[in-house]
């Protein structure tokens, strides 16, 4: 009876490591952290401005062109009887071709009837919610190996709150049990920006310290908190700031205090910081690769 129970286990457990890794995503790739092609749109939750809106339609290929496919899972299953999501983003972009995708069943995220409509998006966009439902009903897919071809065909990816903290690699705030554990029962993201950590709603809820002592102990990781009405356009290993609001980045040479120092003889460098973050705001760039914000304006005289 032993053997048996040994056996079927066994089986039970090859079975659902199948249904759950049915693919592998490539993660070698030229960039460090940002996608070698196409854009990610990465909004940190509240009311998404005009500004927004508009560069993700661009990105798109204009609202007569663009094929968008709106992501409702981290919203639950509700989503999926509701229009709401999907009639937002067809009056706030223009586009008349948006088609909504949820399922919560890894082999319905396994078919390919349940790609079709991503096989000729040039946009995707990720409503906000819980960001481990998005894990669970796509991670390791035929879905999610879909979006990332969105990316290689030039596309772009976007998503507000959990739809922006799973597109980390690493999944912040991803317990079940709530979003006040920042390391939890889902720690893997989507990974369309590689080696890093997404918090969002950052300086509406105070969060603006949550991720300092995560990235102190994972040096290889880069953290980017962005608060409400805010955004980072990713291209390749730079992004922009977009939005009404700031962007904290989180690197480890910043957080021990060995970054770029604040004042240069005794000019204040507004974009630098002695740690544990840099802040940027709209139309500041920053290099991921590098580590250092880019186009710095001359430092500030005292």
């Amino acid at each position: 009876m032993k053997r048996l129970l040994s056996t079927l286990l066994a089986c039970c457990l090859t079975l659902t490591l199948v249904a759950q890794t049915p693919i592998t995503i490539n993660e070698k790739t030229v960039t460090r952290h940002g996608p070698e092609k196409g854009s990610l749109l990465i909004i940190g939750g509240g009311t998404i401005p005009p500004e927004i809106w508009a560069k993700f339609i661009e990105l798109a290929g204009g609202k007569e062109k663009a094929k968008l496919v709106v992501v409702t899972a981290a919203a639950g299953d509700s989503a999926a009887l509701s229009p709401s999501h999907v009639e937002l983003v067809k009056k706030q972009t223009g586009a008349a071709q948006v088609t909504l995708l949820h399922t919560k069943r890894l082999t319905e995220a396994n078919s390919e009837a349940f790609v079709a409509s991503l096989r000729q998006a040039t946009g995707v966009f990720f409503v906000g919610g819980r960001q481990w439902r998005i894990a669970d009903s796509y991670l390791n897919t035929l879905t999610h190996q879909a979006f990332n071809e969105v990316l290689e065909r030039g596309g772009v990816i976007a998503g507000t709150s959990a739809g922006a903290s799973i597109q980390g690699s690493f999944l912040w705030r991803g317990d079940t049990k709530g979003p006040h554990i920042l390391v939890g029962d889902h720690t893997q993201g989507l990974g369309f920006l590689k080696n890093s950590a997404i918090d969002q709603h950052l300086l509406r809820r105070n969060r603006q310290f949550d991720l300092v002592d995560f990235i102190r102990q994972s040096p290889d990781l880069i953290g980017l908190g962005l608060d409400e009405s805010t955004a980072v356009l990713v291209q390749k290993d730079t992004f922009e700031v977009i939005g009404k609001s700031y962007v904290a980045v989180y690197d480890y040479q910043t957080i021990i205090g060995k970054g770029a120092p604040h004042v240069v003889n005794d000019n204040e460098v507004s974009t630098a910081s002695n740690g544990p973050f840099i802040l940027l705001s709209s139309g500041q760039r920053y290099d991921l690769q590098q580590r250092k914000v880019v186009r710095e304006k001359l430092p500030i005289s005292r």
